[in-house]
């Protein structure tokens, strides 16, 4: 059996697990304080000092799904944006202050991963951060939304009106924002409604490719049930290097241990993916886990130095490590709730 084919066949085994698993309180032996804290000990450790952004994760999450917040998001939304930014010859960076949009650029178009919350949004910063890079949006061909949630399909609707984009996102995902959003806000617009023949649900080990350039999804279960993790290739300064995005990262969905299950799960599997892969660029669709702007702000002040993306390949299987390690730490405290 081919390497491909067991990590497709771990994947429908994580997504079937999350599908079939129930979020009644299991019985986790020996969860306590102790237990919690020596997750966060563990994750403290792989953190290290270069990866501090994640250990957020271990912070006490709250039980119950938290109902939107417009005025939070509207004062994220008011920050003033970052400006748009080259991360490698191929690889740019469009966003707000808090959530991200990557253009992967190739010789026949451009795959975007995410398109922020809204219209607004996507004209302004994915549109005119484009044209300020030298790139035209009209030759976005794909967008791939990572997961779900309105800060990640918000724009699409504008762009798909603009330049007829296909959209790719999970099957498990089409269906939740078809049938039952697990999040609303005034400052999202729609989703996107899936056009047959056109609009793609992605399953994992799928791949999308523009003249060569490949992108692999790969379902990772945890934040949603069909959130995705798209794996690439990027050049710096004509030096290969493999990118992992993360899909979906904070624990908003409640006491579901299924979900945190399956997030663990995902975690171990890429995991041993990123050491199979050698993988050596972790990126995420929200900057405060790779700190995205500041390391552009490097890149723009030292143009021809390293490059502060390419962490190395135990830097992301520390990363995930750490996402892993609060995750066990999350269900523990779960656990111990009576």
């Amino acid at each position: 059996m081919t390497r491909g084919l067991l990590l497709a066949l771990a994947g429908l085994v994580l997504a079937l697990m999350t599908v079939a698993a129930c979020t009644t309180k299991p019985t986790i032996q020996g969860a306590s304080l102790a237990t919690v804290q020596a997750h966060i000990d563990a994750a403290t450790r792989a953190a290290g000092s270069d990866l501090k952004p994640f250990l957020a994760l271990c912070k006490p999450a709250p039980a119950t799904r938290p109902k939107g917040d417009d005025h939070r998001l509207a004062a994220l939304i008011a920050k003033p944006a970052p400006p748009p930014g080259k991360a490698f010859d191929n690889l740019y960076f469009l966003g707000d202050a808090w959530v991200s949009a990557w253009a992967l650029d190739t010789s026949d178009g451009i795959i975007l991963l995410d398109a922020l919350n809204n219209g607004k949004e996507a004209a302004r910063l994915i549109e005119g951060g484009l044209r300020q890079l030298g790139l035209d949006p009209a030759r976005i061909k794909y967008i791939v939304v990572t997961h779900g949630h309105g800060d990640h399909y918000g724009g699409v609707n504008y762009l798909v009106g603009r330049y007829r984009p296909r959209v790719v996102m999970s099957d498990a995902d089409w269906t939740m924002t078809a049938t039952n959003l697990e999040f609303r806000s005034a400052y999202w617009d729609a989703p996107p409604h899936r056009v047959k023949g056109r609009d793609i649900a992605a399953h994992d080990g799928e791949a999308i490719t523009l003249d060569g350039t490949t992108v692999t999804l790969y379902v990772t279960p945890g934040h949603t049930l069909g959130a995705i993790s798209p794996v690439f290739d990027v050049t710096w300064h004509g030096v290969r290097h493999r990118v992992l995005e993360w899909g979906g990262t904070g624990f908003n969905f409640g006491a579901d241990f299924a979900r945190l299950d399956a997030y663990i799960a995902s975690t171990d599997r890429m995991q041993a993916l990123a050491q199979q892969q050698k993988i050596d660029v972790l990126i995420s669709n929200h900057s405060s886990f790779d700190e995205a702007p500041a390391k552009l702000a490097r890149l723009r002040a030292a143009p021809d130095g390293s490059n502060p993306f390419v962490i190395g390949t135990s830097a992301v299987q520390r990363a995930l490590d750490v996402m892993g390690e609060c995750a066990r730490a999350q269900r523990d405290r779960f656990a111990m709730v009576k």
